[in-house]
């Protein structure tokens, strides 16, 4: 550990001397050698302890059983977080000095520190990173178990997406890309890196279980594919062509290039090499030190090359890339508002055409389609049957969502509230239908088999999620028809529209609502997965025309509406094509109309083929239990009529 440190300071201090980044400014402008080094090195330490404290909650969440090794792995998250707010505070105190050309020494250095961390954007997202990793240490140390850890896990993620919003291009027309490129990037590796110094902290008991290394290892590969998918990503950005691969920036980007693919390679060995001799010589002896060696002999020179990777990171985040990051030159009035140009005027075929890349969620639905067809051929490989329709399903609502967050959807909601109304429909209404008739939760119980040692893996987890209180309440039918209505409104009548529009936070946020509280109320109509009681059939049309009622108040509402949605936003594009923003919005409450009806429809329908479905189910079990007995049940129905029409005759 402590070499792997020092590899990570001494590649920094390399790759910063190969570049210039750390290098003394002009006479009059230098804050001194204390920032220009300091930062980065507060700033790379910073980084290894936010990755411990990631990788150590996932393993205590989602790797380790509960007990020992789970407890020790909390306690070392939350010595870890507690070293990293205190680097981090560093880093930003610096980091401050650097940024404002101020030796700490300077008198008016506090007032430029104040200013910084109140008026300044990155500031303020640096000090918020930092106050997450207090409190993420503080709640480490003060849970059990794995919902405890789950829950400092989101402030974990939470703490790296404000420091993912601080990066180069944050100011530049691919703000939105780069934001969630470099979100994507962090936590990737904060979890690849983390998980593998937890795994040695624990120490000799952690590395010789398999069932550990075979977990982090797939936990790993996944981690893998998104840090080279957001990393390219990201060079390109900041590239902007291959020509300036030739650059100081450039040559940097292909070390850390290079070290990232002995890292996979290192991965790609603990999977097929490691694990499987690691659970030979559990069978043999239960384990022993040898195959301890195993684990060491491999995770050594990775932990050594994660150590150069840091350090390679933290200066090329600090070189200057080839595309300038700089706030964008004589912006268009759409630059001003949304950070990116207006789209073309919208036509049938650009709404197909049209791109506004994110990188989480299309990394998001390519892993879905991945995991679920993974599902379905280890279903088919040992004979078990499950029905084509239902992956179709699934691959349609996935092509739904990516269109959505990615395509032409993607490019005119932002611009458009017409446009944001067809996500929001679609999001809530199409891809939950997908979604539910895919029944994904019955093929993971099916296809994931459960683990008996006291850990939760995603079998576990959706088990929990559904059954505990929180699960049951928010899947109760009258509950989720309340969030799908009711959510509306106070969505767009409050300040979290206009926190979806201007924050990525915010618009990621926007997203995954939309789609749950559709999933759920879906669910909880026609359903194919487990979950909660559902009500009777007529009792799910009651509900279901309720909601369409709503959605046509709704409608209706927006469709005759004279007053702007935040108009600081739709009010101030400067289209030169298409209606007047507050035209656009009334069609938008049309779209909400009717997008909303087709699927409320199939919903009924759906509804009314269940229930007839049901019905004949209970007729022929009647006439196999008839069969069974005689018909013993009519039998005894005909004597009671018998018997009653007796009792009036002689009452007569």
């Amino acid at each position: 550990m402590a070499a792997a440190v020092a590899v990570a300071l001494a590649a920094l201090g390399a790759a910063g001397s190969f570049s210039g980044a750390f290098a003394a400014f002009q006479q009059f402008a230098d804050p001194g050698v204390l920032a220009r080094w300091g930062t980065p090195a507060a700033q790379t330490l910073s980084n290894l302890s936010a990755a411990v404290t990631a990788g150590s909650l996932v393993l205590a969440a989602f790797v380790l059983p509960a007990g020992r090794d789970a407890r020790r792995a909390l306690g070392i998250a939350g010595l870890a977080a507690g070293v990293w707010t205190v680097t981090a505070l560093a880093a930003l105190v610096l980091g401050t000095s650097w940024a404002t050309f101020l030796p700490m020494s300077d008198p008016a250095f506090g007032t430029a520190l104040w200013s910084y961390l109140t008026d300044g954007e990155v500031g303020r997202a640096l000090l918020g990173a930092a106050l997450l990793a207090a409190l993420t240490s503080t709640t480490a140390l003060l849970v059990r178990g794995p919902s405890g850890a789950a829950v400092a896990l989101a402030l974990v993620i939470g703490a790296l997406g404000l420091q993912a919003s601080t990066g180069h291009a944050s100011g530049a027309s691919s703000h939105d890309l780069a934001v969630s490129a470099m979100f994507v990037h962090l936590v990737g590796a904060a979890i690849w890196l983390g998980g593998l110094i937890g795994i040695a902290l624990l120490g000799h008991r952690a590395t010789t279980r398999a069932a550990t290394v075979r977990r982090y290892s797939a936990i790993a590969g996944w981690c893998f594919a998104a840090v080279a998918v957001s990393g390219v990503v990201s060079a390109w950005i900041r590239l902007g062509s291959l020509k300036a691969l030739d650059t100081d920036y450039g040559t940097l980007l292909i070390t850390k290039a290079v070290l990232l693919a002995t890292l996979g390679g290192a991965g790609w060995l603990h999977r097929s090499n490691v694990v499987r001799h690691l659970e030979g010589v559990e069978r043999l002896d239960g384990g022993s030190r040898r195959a301890a060696g195993l684990f060491w002999r491999l995770a050594a020179v990775e932990l050594l090359v994660m150590g150069a990777v840091s350090g390679v990171a933290v200066a090329l985040g600090s070189t200057a890339p080839p595309v300038p990051d700089d706030p964008i030159s004589d912006p268009t009035p759409a630059e001003l508002v949304t950070g990116h140009p207006l789209p073309p005027e919208p036509t049938f075929t650009r709404w197909v055409t049209e791109f506004q890349w994110d990188v989480l969620f299309a990394f998001g639905c390519a892993a879905g389609v991945v995991v679920y067809l993974t599902w379905y051929r280890r279903l088919r490989k040992r004979g078990d049957r499950w029905p084509l329709a239902r992956v179709v399903s699934w691959c349609c609502g996935m092509v739904a969502m990516f269109w959505v967050t990615n395509g032409g959807a993607a490019a005119y909601g932002h611009v458009l509230f017409s446009g944001h109304m067809v996500q929001h429909m679609v999001l809530a209404m199409v891809v939950p239908l997908f979604l539910v008739l895919s029944a994904p939760v019955t093929l993971l119980l099916r296809a994931v088999p459960p683990r008996k040692d006291g850990s939760r893996g995603p079998r576990e987890w959706v088990l929990f999620l559904v059954h505990s209180r929180y699960g049951t309440f928010i899947a109760n039918p009258i509950v989720a028809a309340v969030l799908f209505a009711g959510g509306m409104i106070l969505f767009y009548f409050t300040p979290l529209f206009e926190w979806a529009l201007t924050s990525y936070v915010g618009h990621v946020w926007m997203f995954v609502h939309f789609t749950l509280v559709g999933y759920l109320f879906a669910n909880a109509l026609i359903g194919i997965d487990p979950g909660p009681s559902r009500p009777t059939y007529p009792m799910r049309l009651v509900l279901l025309f309720a909601t369409m009622a709503f959605h046509a108040f709704f409608g209706v509402t927006l469709t005759t509406g004279t007053a702007l949605l935040v108009p600081e936003w739709f009010g101030l594009m400067g289209r030169d094509w298409g209606p007047s923003a507050i035209v656009d919005q009334q069609r938008g409450g049309a779209v909400a109309w009717g997008i909303g009806e087709l699927p409320t429809l199939l919903l009924a329908i759906g509804v009314a083929v269940q229930w007839s479905q049901s019905d004949a189910r209970e007729a022929r079990r009647s006439d196999r239990a008839a069969e069974r007995d005689g018909d013993a049940e009519l039998e005894a129905y005909n004597a009671m009529l018998a018997r009653r029409a007796e009792r009036s005759q002689r009452s007569n």
